[in-house]
């Protein structure tokens, strides 16, 4: 009896095994008769682009894949952590994945994301505008490609002021002016104690010539530049300028304000734009854009980068077929559909020249100028606790000493770096 039940016990393991490689053969496999399934993971867009973008590269495909685009949550930080908890379990299922572009150095150094090499890197880089190309390498080598790019302007109502502020002292003088008029005179911007801040601070200290860290990113540069930027955000904090929820304000905020008809100034993304155009239809004819606000007078400002790197997976069962997939998803006709569905601009510099962005994108040669002199986010796989030490050395904006605060926020950049003491 006792070798029966082996027997048994035997065939049933194996008829298991079969019944698993069976259901493993199937469409998520490849190794069937039906398409490989790749599994995108990237930010919730309710734009319905990016899977427009999904279906037609299956499409396109013939037959080879489909791409299942999973939504990520909405706030950066969630998404960071869902695809840090999925890569630090080796998760095979993550085939093609949205990278925020300050993630790239964290994930190559982890050994997270597939190197581009070769021919591939060719193709990735084709077109592709410099720094974009900056926010997917790390260490000279190319780890991602960059899907879309993104940058602020200066938007502003034409029916309060006659032409736009070129720098932040003039840019606070004529909300000052309209303030003492009884006139709408805030400057709308990115207060909240977020990544958003840390982006205010790294354009304004890029553009009084500085850095936040180190060329080689090891130690926290800051110095006079960094002054005069914390110098910038405590002067608007401390001004008739300043919106009063500005602490608490991110990008959408910072929208509906501008939209409600309290604000003079916004300091946005090009997302802005359509939301003006379709919420508020007596305002949009007066709501103009204009260069980033200059910190030195005769500096241009150097606005920092956003965006959304694609990179494929390191444990992928897939990754050639990854790569290629990666590269349909940000061709020109997705990354178009991309800037005219979601509002996000390109990264191919040929698109900013194209009729069919420029109709609906009158401001396409500003946010290619500013792309063009655009700055990166420090560099570096610890970003997110230098990120983290900035944002809340400058919170709230009200309560900068520059001085002061400068001195502090570069020992807690020094601690960040080297993973000492702890995060705030």
């Amino acid at each position: 009896m006792t070798g029966v039940r082996d027997r048994t016990a035997l065939v049933l393991v194996l008829l298991l095994t079969w019944a698993l490689a069976a259901c493993g053969s199937g469409a998520g496999n490849g190794t069937g008769n039906g398409p490989v399934t790749l599994d995108w993971y990237n930010f919730p867009d309710d734009s319905g682009a990016l899977q427009q973008a999904a279906d037609s590269c299956g499409s396109a495909s013939g037959g080879r894949y489909t791409i299942r685009y999973n939504k990520l949550p909405r706030t950066a930080d969630g998404q960071r952590q869902q695809l840090v908890r999925r890569l630090a379990a080796h998760d095979s299922g993550v085939d093609i994945m949205g990278l925020d572009v300050t993630w790239t150095a964290e994930f190559a150094e982890a050994g997270w994301a597939r190197e581009w090499t070769g021919p591939l890197r060719e193709r990735a880089s084709e077109d592709t505008l410099a720094a974009a190309l900056r926010t997917a390498t790390w260490k000279d080598r190319l780890y991602a490609v960059p899907y879309n790019s993104n940058t602020q302007l200066l938007w502003y109502r034409d029916d309060l002021v006659p032409s736009a502020p070129r720098t932040w002292a003039e840019l606070l003088d004529r909300a000052r002016q309209l303030a003492a008029e009884g006139k709408p005179h805030f400057v709308e911007t990115q207060g909240a104690q977020y990544e958003g801040l840390t982006v205010w601070f790294n354009t304004l200290v890029t553009s009084a010539g500085g850095s936040i860290l180190t060329p080689d990113a090891s130690a926290p540069s800051l110095g006079e530049p960094a002054v005069a930027a914390a110098q910038v955000i405590r002067d608007l904090a401390r001004s008739p300028a300043a919106d009063p929820s500005l602490a608490n304000q991110m990008e959408d905020q910072n929208r509906l304000a501008t939209e409600s008809g309290t604000a003079a100034f916004e300091l946005n993304y090009p997302f802005v734009y359509p939301s003006m155009k379709a919420n508020e239809p007596e305002l949009f004819p007066h709501f103009r854009w204009a260069p980033y606000p200059a910190v030195v007078p005769g500096r241009p400002a150097t606005v920092t980068i956003g965006g959304i790197d694609l990179a494929v997976g390191a444990y992928s069962r897939h990754p050639d077929l990854a790569q290629e997939a990666t590269l349909c998803l940000r061709n020109r006709d997705n990354q178009l559909a991309n800037a005219l569905k979601g509002g996000l601009p390109p990264s191919l510099r040929s698109l900013y020249t194209a009729a069919e962005l420029t109709d609906s994108y009158p401001f396409a040669a500003d946010v290619l100028a500013a792309l063009d002199t655009a700055s990166v986010r420090p560099q570096t796989p610890a970003y997110q606790n230098v990120s983290i030490a900035v944002a809340h050395a400058l919170s709230p904006p009200s309560a900068v000493d520059p001085e002061r605060t400068v001195a502090a926020l570069s020992g807690q950049i020094r601690d960040a770096l080297g993973s000492k003491g702890l995060i705030p």
